[in-house]
């Protein structure tokens, strides 16, 4: 039978689905309403229609890495809680996208949530992820992923600090695949973690960003009495050193190596080729950290009681 606006409506008022769902649900009913409701709530699209609105900022990083170290994926999967994200159910979960995504061929998160879950192929990832909110009780989501294929000799290497709040992803280029590659990159992928480089070595920042950091360096130096008489050329030279400096804080391999500060990471790298007799090369670097950006919420245990009493 035809599937009418009203009806989509009804459905929508009854689960709190969203309209595409509730469209899909009477479809596969052939406008039965109460078959509809129980294909959502066997879905998991009724139960975690309620729980879509709150805010879900906490939760957990993941990699995952083939066995043959050509493929490795990266995701960031958001909980409610602190407590959801310690829950072995949710990390057993989350380690099975960070697994899918290695394997997926989506180009984003729209088109990944529409691929069929590896675990059960009569759902698509955004079903499993709803019976997931069904089962764990909050609003969770697949935030987002990167994944890494291998085009050459080297090594993908992983690292998650804390429990998941941080994942840094790495791949060194190298001819000789040796296993010192392995630690470096571990020691590499901590740095990453803790410093945050915007860019992995000046070659590689854009002329864009130069400009803008040029011009705020220069409105700063003109705004400081103490550089009121000074010529233009003089400023200058001035912002020309102002940036140098920002940028060995801003690249990766000009940063001085953490563990040891007397040589840099360059350096660090370096030392390691010799070694291994081969030179070493950071390809790509990407770095995940729980929550980075979105709104944070505001936890008053005290009210969640009083809430839970009334």
């Amino acid at each position: 039978m035809a599937i009418t606006a009203a009806m989509v409506k009804e459905l929508r008022e009854m689960t709190g689905a969203g309209m595409m769902d509730c469209k899909k649900a009477l479809t596969e009913a052939d406008g039965n309403m109460e078959k509809a409701v129980e294909i959502l709530r066997e879905k998991g699209l009724a139960a975690s229609a309620k729980k879509a609105g709150r805010i879900a900022s906490e939760g957990m990083v993941e990699i995952f890495l083939s066995e043959d170290n050509k493929v490795g994926a990266i995701v960031e999967v958001n909980s409610e809680t602190d407590f959801v994200a310690k829950n072995q159910v949710f990390r057993d979960y989350v380690a099975a996208v960070a697994k899918q995504a290695a394997e997926s061929t989506a180009a984003d998160i729209e088109a990944f949530f529409e691929e069929k879950w590896a675990l059960d192929e009569q759902f698509t990832v955004k079903e499993a992820l709803s019976q997931q909110v069904a089962v764990i009780g909050e609003n969770l989501n697949i935030r987002r992923f990167e994944r890494y294929t291998k085009a050459q000799a080297g090594k993908l290497v992983s690292y998650i600090h804390g429990g998941g709040r941080i994942g840094v992803m790495i791949e060194l280029a190298c001819e000789n695949e040796a296993d010192e590659l392995v630690e470096l990159g571990k020691n590499i992928a901590m740095q990453v973690a803790a410093l945050n480089p915007k860019f992995i070595r000046e070659s590689d920042v854009p002329a864009e960003f130069i400009e803008k950091e040029t011009e705020i360096l220069t409105i700063q130096a003109k705004n400081d009495p103490k550089n009121a008489k000074k010529p233009d050329n003089i400023i200058a030279k001035m912002i020309e050193g102002r940036l140098k400096k920002e940028l060995k804080e801003f690249c990766l391999v000009e940063q001085p190596y953490v563990k040891d500060t007397d040589m840099s990471v360059k350096q660090y790298i370096d030392s390691v080729a010799k070694v291994v007799g081969a030179p070493i090369e950071i390809s790509r670097v990407v770095r995940f950290e729980t929550g980075e950006g979105m709104e944070k919420k505001e936890e008053n245990f005290a009210e969640e009681v009083a809430k839970a009493m009334n």
